[in-house]
């Protein structure tokens, strides 16, 4: 499977201040909670084969290859 890449977001902007609002008044525990959750409930959605793909991606977003 391959993972969509290209932007879909009707409102990039809005989705930032939103996501910037959730993490608001929360000490850095439970931001990185809120992230994982997050994570966790899209990779759901998305389903298995997505997600591990969207892992990787992000992995190389990271860390680039050697």
């Amino acid at each position: 499977m391959t993972l969509s890449t290209e932007p879909r977001l009707a409102d990039p902007d809005g989705f930032y201040a939103a996501l910037m609002e959730a993490h608001r008044g929360l000490e850095e525990a439970a931001s990185r909670r809120l992230d994982a959750a997050l994570v966790i409930l899209l990779a759901n959605h998305a389903g298995d084969a997505a997600a591990a793909e969207a892992i990787r991606l992000a992995r190389e977003a990271v860390v680039p290859a050697d």
